[in-house]
């Protein structure tokens, strides 16, 4: 093993083409119809639909319908914005009810609730839940599950578009559940920037330092390889560049769609070779707790969770240190540059350090630790319950 990269055996799956250029959203008819779609399922939010991203994508279906074997079947947007088991067996009871044989994700929640559609259909499930019991489901063989599948992002931060897991909350027990299964991901990926101009200069940020996270993660992991470490080294070097313009100048085309590329390789790569996750460990188990939303506990604890579990992360001190253009050298020194160069990009783009904001009471702290330490990916890396509750004590912060 060198700079801790595995020099054995690896896969890499990556199956779903992207489609990426500003207005490529009207490419969208023709692509579903070279997938054999008929009947389109358009799932998204009550908040794309507010903001009128839903109508935007439908109007577009419409007017290629008229004349064409292809039909928007229906729209469902019922879906919250952190997919749960709930938002998945209702939109796929839609789902049976219009016949659709075809699903269009935009944005949000909709990615990974469109995984668990597509997989109840597939499999057959009233419950989604049925498919989530253990908190953890790997399937490592498949085949096609016969319903096309177009994601469309909005933001610029989970990447989900590209991947063959969702995480979705099982309501029957609150725990944020990993569903991973061969074929579940995009047959098609369409990164659209126009469509990401409205969104607010905080979300912007928080997706941001989120999609860092999810490439840091993977530099500092045994079971990467030079596929997941060249696009999570593209990626952090693009969220660097463009992130503060992102935040700070929303209408600029360029670094949206900077974004949204650093975002789906950050992803690809994540899905591609994470062994262990202790950034997301901790973020997950919090998320669940205080539904603080996934960019903004990725965002507040990357920089925490590395000084408190430096050990961890010092034999990649010269990985990090070309990832962050930073001359490498002794490990801790190095490492703690590459920290302070993350504070200085959380300081840029105006994020918090803390969770100030959700009042997180002090004495939460045993049930912190034990959501942490309970949390399925606890399984792929052991934090200790005391630097659990380091951690938690840094970022519960003062209210």
């Amino acid at each position: 093993m060198r700079n801790g990269m595995s020099t054995g055996y690896f896969e890499f799956w990556a199956r779903t083409r992207v489609h990426c250029a500003v207005g490529v959203t009207v490419r969208l008819p023709a692509l579903l119809a070279s997938l054999g779609a008929k009947r389109v399922l358009l799932l998204s939010d009550k908040g794309l639909e507010k903001n009128g991203l839903v109508e935007t994508v439908a109007s577009v279906l419409r007017e290629a319908a008229a004349g064409n074997q292809l039909k928007l079947a229906g729209v469902y947007t019922d879906v919250s914005p952190v997919a749960g088991s709930n938002s998945v067996n209702a939109a796929t009871r839609y789902a049976r009810e219009v016949g659709a044989d075809a699903i269009v994700a935009l944005g949000g929640g909709a990615m990974d609730v469109a995984k668990g559609v597509k997989f109840a259909l597939a499999h057959d499930l009233e419950d989604i839940c049925d498919a989530l019991a253990a908190g953890m489901r790997l399937e490592s063989a498949g085949k096609p599950m016969g319903i096309a599948h177009i994601s469309i992002p909005t933001t610029a931060g989970t990447g989900s578009e590209m991947t063959n897991g969702a995480l979705i909350i099982n309501d029957n027990t609150g725990v944020k559940a990993l569903l991973v299964a061969p074929y579940l991901e995009s047959d098609i990926a369409l990164l659209d920037a126009h469509l990401t101009v409205g969104l607010p200069p905080s979300i912007t940020a928080d997706n941001g330092m989120s999609a860092l996270t999810h490439a840091l993660e993977v530099l500092v992991n045994s079971a990467s390889n030079p596929f997941t470490n060249g696009l999570a080294l593209s990626a952090i070097e693009l969220i660097l560049k463009a992130l503060p313009v992102a935040v700070h100048d929303g209408r600029n085309l360029q670094a949206r769609e900077e974004m949204l590329q650093a975002a789906n390789m950050a992803c690809l790569s994540v899905a591609n070779s994470v062994l262990s996750a202790p950034v997301q460990n901790c973020s997950r188990a919090l998320e669940g707790l205080y539904q603080i939303p996934h960019g903004r506990a990725n965002g507040v604890l990357l920089p925490v969770v590395m000084e408190e579990l430096l050990d961890y992360y010092l034999p990649f001190s010269s990985q990090l240190a070309k990832a962050f253009s930073i001359p490498d050298g002794e490990p801790e020194p190095t490492l703690r540059k590459v920290i302070a160069r993350i504070k200085q990009l959380q300081q840029e783009v105006g994020r918090p350090t803390d969770f100030a904001e959700f009042k997180i009471a002090l004495d939460d702290m045993e049930r912190i630790v034990m959501a942490v330490a309970c949390d399925p990916v606890a399984l792929l890396h052991h934090i200790s319950p005391e630097k659990i509750a380091a951690i938690a004590t840094r970022v519960i912060g003062n209210h």
